[in-house]
């Protein structure tokens, strides 16, 4: 059986907190292992924050789409925005080498999820598409 759940937030940073409550009851109706869970809500996070910081150059006015579902053995998570065109050749973290803070979000999400897409057919704006395989 697929479920899914929808939700969508101003490009505002205290509504991800919203996500991460979502994420984190999600887990938790699908029985997902805690330490999954976790994981799950940082890189989401991250993927909206990136989403706010790049895509809408901070504004704050603008939505984030985020679209959760489960299926058995499978998490996904799609995020939507209407942002400036994100380059698929660019979207990779900064030189795990050069230590600094900041730049290490795309490394993390690529860590958590076992696919990380960009959906190029989308005319306006990105569609990232997340899949984690629960084993």
């Amino acid at each position: 059986m697929k479920d899914s759940v929808k939700i969508i937030i101003p490009s505002h940073p205290k509504y991800l907190s919203v996500v991460r409550n979502v994420t984190s009851k999600i887990g938790e109706i699908y029985g997902i292992d805690e330490t999954i869970v976790n994981d799950l809500k940082l890189a989401i996070d991250e993927a909206c924050t990136n989403i706010i910081r790049h895509a809408y150059k901070g504004d704050t006015t603008k939505r984030i789409i985020i679209r959760y579902t489960v299926n058995p053995g499978q998490y996904t998570v799609v995020l939507e925005d209407n942002g400036i065109k994100a380059d698929k050749n660019k979207l990779k973290g900064r030189d795990l080498n050069d230590i600094k803070p900041g730049g290490l979000g795309i490394h993390f999400i690529k860590r958590v999820f076992d696919i990380f897409m960009l959906d190029e057919k989308k005319k306006k704006g990105n569609r990232l598409i997340l899949v984690k395989y629960l084993k």
